[in-house]
């Protein structure tokens, strides 16, 4: 067929041939190399499941072991704060055994230092009497405000 047969269509579909032969061609290329990264990927994938899945077995066993430890600090804690407890009604104990008499007695020599002054003044018992007692009684109340402040006070 010489030149001179073909007509303006016959050119279009000889194009439009070689257009699509190179549009299958590339297509066919994207494809393989579309199908060489799924081959990668499913590689990296299967390694990451063989991979993760014991790693991941082993973390579970030391969350298992780091629970326990915690659970032992937790049994060690709960026996030092009831040793503390116990430490603080025994010296509570003590404390409150200590300083009825010390306040009875400290009261005493309040009232017996202020009634002897009081007589050796104005030489009248009943007055001496009664100025004793009101200091032996101002003395006591001055020890348990101070034992209440210390009890109250921060870290007490």
């Amino acid at each position: 067929m010489p030149l001179a047969d073909f007509s303006g269509i016959d050119i279009l579909w000889i194009c439009l041939s070689v257009f699509l032969i190179l549009v299958g061609l590339g297509t066919a290329f994207v494809l393989v190399r579309l199908g060489g990264t799924a081959k990668r990927l499913t590689s990296l994938l299967t390694g990451v499941e063989q991979e993760a899945v014991p790693l991941i077995h082993k973390v579970n066993g030391t969350v298992d072991r780091v629970n326990k430890q915690l659970d032992k600090a937790d049994v060690m804690t709960d026996s030092a704060v009831s040793a503390v407890v116990s430490v603080d009604k025994g010296v509570r104990a003590v404390t409150n055994a200590v300083a009825w008499p010390a306040r009875k007695i400290s009261a005493l020599t309040a009232g017996a230092r202020f009634g002897g002054a009081s007589l050796k003044a104005d030489h009248d018992p009943r007055r001496a009497f009664d100025a004793a007692q009101q200091a032996a009684e101002r003395r006591g109340r001055d020890i348990d405000d101070e034992l209440a402040r210390d009890r109250h006070a921060p870290g007490a």
